[in-house]
């Protein structure tokens, strides 16, 4: 355990720090005493572990592959995106949430995992944030040996730049579903499909075959269940993930690789030959995309979604989209304008819906390294959750 805290009133910060690929170390950092006016400073309750995490962990650290704003990870770095907190303190001249209201000390908010400039060409045009030229990532792309260093979710504190997002969470909402508010943002994809004109887009009715049902997979089946589809199908290969989709809304399910050929045959009977009005691939794999587009109707509309690293190429013949009118849209991450929506749905429906279910596992800050390695197991474990100030 490294110590890199200073004299301060406060006692130092622990954090879990990685320092490379798969070095992962507790590190104490210096409490900061001095926010910036319009910081925020969270005491951790919760946060989970991503799969981009489970990338960086790993060495795949170029984020936003193949585009003009890739970017590397800028090691040492306090993992941690997907945060719950309470707000600790504030810097001079205060701050407010993202629909403007004042936050106060004791407020429990979920933050943004991202810091947009505001100034832009594509933040003031209205394009998704990871446009942005000057994008800020906490977890990712701010390095921990900047002060004030906390910049990640995996420690006891959270220092959360001014003008970063921030969402709080409604009374009543357990802290171990507003962890999984920044996931359930992702599923902000179906909302933009459902605003497409026919012959693509999603409606209420329609068939949804999500491929891949890990984390970001059985969201998005919790959100077309209650967008209203009338077929919720799954594919994937790990039985205790495809329970978790029923549980979370799926009408049926098959347990196997999405580029089995019984598994084309199943959609294609479940749906009398006609395929399935939206696919969404959520495998973080490229075997998976060319079975995802012969399971849709034609018309039908491809979700891919979630895939920050480059994972490789895919054949794809140009022909066999026009000629189907086959819609793809790409979605690399949630959207800060979904979050109130998103807390509102997770608010309105967790006693009915059991989103808690995705959280298979908890572990404390010390216990960083076996919360990984399960993580990275994949098999049994979802969302596995840090809960960084439990005692």
């Amino acid at each position: 355990m490294t110590d890199l805290s200073t004299a301060s009133p406060h006692p130092p910060v622990l954090a879990a720090t990685l320092i490379a690929p798969e070095q992962l170390e507790l590190r104490h950092y210096p409490y900061p005493d001095v926010l910036e006016p319009g910081a925020v400073l969270l005491r951790m309750l919760a946060s989970g572990i991503c799969g981009t995490d489970k990338h960086t962990y790993r060495g795949e650290t170029e984020q936003y592959a193949g585009t003009e704003y890739a970017r590397s990870t800028p090691f040492p770095i306090i993992q941690g995106h997907e945060n719950v907190g309470i707000v600790e303190a504030i810097g001079n001249g205060g701050a407010t949430a993202f629909d403007g209201t004042p936050l106060a000390v004791g407020d429990r908010v979920v933050p943004a995992p991202n810091r947009a400039c505001g100034v832009c060409e594509f933040c003031t045009g209205d394009f998704p944030y990871y446009f942005c030229t000057a994008l800020e990532n906490y977890g990712n792309s701010l390095t921990a040996d900047n002060a004030p260093h906390l910049f990640g979710g995996w420690a006891e504190y959270l220092y959360i730049r001014p003008n970063t997002p921030i969402f709080v969470v409604p009374d009543g909402l357990p802290t171990n579903v507003a962890v999984l508010t920044e996931l359930f943002a992702v599923t902000h994809s179906l909302d933009l499909a459902a605003a497409m004109p026919r012959p693509g887009g999603f409606r209420p009715g329609d068939t949804v075959v999500v491929v891949g049902t890990g984390p970001i997979g059985v969201v998005h089946v919790a959100k077309a269940a209650l967008m209203g589809a009338a077929q919720v199908l799954t594919i994937d290969p790990f039985g205790a993930r495809v329970e978790l989709a029923t549980a979370l809304g799926a009408t049926a399910t098959f347990t196997g690789p999405a580029d089995d050929p019984a598994a084309l045959a199943w959609v294609h009977a479940a749906t009398g030959g006609r395929g399935a009005d939206v696919v969404v691939d959520a495998t973080g794999h490229p075997s998976s995309f060319a079975p995802s587009l012969n399971m849709l109707r034609n018309g039908g509309t491809l979700i891919e979604v979630g895939a920050f690293v480059d994972l490789g190429t895919v054949p794809v013949n140009p022909a066999s989209l026009l000629g189907r009118n086959v819609t793809i849209l790409g979605v690399a991450g949630e959207d800060s304008r979904a979050y109130d929506r998103t807390l509102a749905m997770l608010a309105e429906h967790h006693e009915r819906v059991p989103f808690h279910l995705a959280v298979t596992h908890t572990f404390p800050l010390t216990d960083v390294a076996t919360a990984m390695a399960t993580a990275l197991a994949g098999d049994t474990a979802m969302k596995v959750v840090i809960t960084p100030n439990a005692r």
